[in-house]
C-alpha cells in the first residue's frame, strides 16, 4: 500500500481556478506519478463563481466529474448543456474527438474531482451522459457509481465506488484477486489501520481496506484489474 499526503500533489491557485494534481498534468509534472492502470487523471477543482473551462478538445479519453460542491454546467460540441449537482455525475467518451466545456454559473465556488481513464482501445464514438444519484443511497454504504453494472458506463475496466460515511461508523471495501484501487479522501477524515486519512489524500492498494470516519468522510474508490 502507497499513502500520497495532499501536501506532496501539485497544487496551483490560477486565481479563478484553485487545483490538486494527483498525477502529472499541465504544469505539474513527476515521472513517478504518470498513472495508475488506466487512470490518467485526478483532478481536484474548485471554480469560482460566474467562471470555467472554455470550449477546448479531447480526444480518446473517458472523462468522469464528480461534483463535490456547487453546480457544473457541462457544454459540448455533440449539443448538451446539462448542469449536475453535488453528488452527481458527468461524464464523456471522447473517441475520435469533441469540444467541450465545465462551467460555474452560480454565485458559488464549484468543487469537483474530473478524472481522466484511458480508455481500451482509441476511436470509440463520442458520447455524453450524466446522473443524479440519490445523496442517501452513498450513506454509510457503498454506492456504484461507474462501471459495466454501474449506471455510468465507460470503455475500460474501472469502478468507482463513493460511501459518506458517518462519523464514527466503519466500512470494509473487498477487492476481489487481481485487482487493485486508487482511493481518495473527498472530504473530512477517516482512519485505515493506524493510518489518518484527510482530505485529498490517496491510497494506492491492491488490499482490501477498513476505513473508520473520524469525522463524516466523503471517500471515493476506484477499483480496476493489477
Amino acid at each position: 500500500m502507497k499513502y500520497y499526503s495532499h501536501k506532496d500533489m501539485g497544487h496551483y491557485n490560477h486565481g479563478w481556478l484553485d487545483t490538486y494534481h494527483h498525477f502529472s498534468f499541465a504544469d505539474y509534472y513527476d515521472p513517478k506519478r504518470m498513472h495508475y492502470g488506466p487512470l490518467r487523471v485526478v483532478n481536484d477543482d474548485i471554480i469560482d463563481p460566474h467562471k470555467g473551462f472554455g470550449k477546448h478538445p479531447h480526444k480518446d479519453m473517458e472523462i468522469i466529474s464528480y461534483v463535490v460542491e456547487g453546480a457544473l454546467t457541462h457544454g459540448d460540441s455533440m449539443g448538451h448543456d446539462e448542469t449536475v449537482h453535488r453528488g452527481e455525475v458527468q461524464y464523456m467518451s471522447a473517441g475520435t474527438g469533441v469540444y467541450h466545456s465545465e462551467y460555474n454559473h452560480g454565485d458559488d465556488p464549484v468543487r469537483l474531482l474530473q478524472i481522466w481513464v484511458l480508455p481500451d482501445e482509441k476511436d470509440h464514438t463520442p458520447n455524453y451522459g450524466d446522473y443524479r444519484f440519490k445523496w442517501e443511497e452513498r450513506v454509510n454504504s457503498w454506492l456504484h457509481l461507474v462501471g459495466k453494472d454501474a449506471p455510468v458506463k465507460v470503455h475500460q475496466d474501472v469502478n468507482f465506488y463513493v460511501t459518506y460515511l458517518e462519523e464514527g461508523n466503519k466500512l470494509s471495501f473487498d477487492l476481489g484477486e487481481d485487482r487493485k484501487m486508487y482511493v481518495v479522501q473527498i472530504e473530512g477524515e477517516s482512519e485505515v489501520g493506524d493510518m489518518t486519512f484527510k482530505v485529498r489524500d490517496a491510497i494506492e492498494t491492491d488490499e482490501s481496506l477498513t476505513f473508520e470516519a473520524k469525522t463524516s468522510s466523503h471517500i471515493l474508490v476506484i477499483e480496476m484489474e493489477s
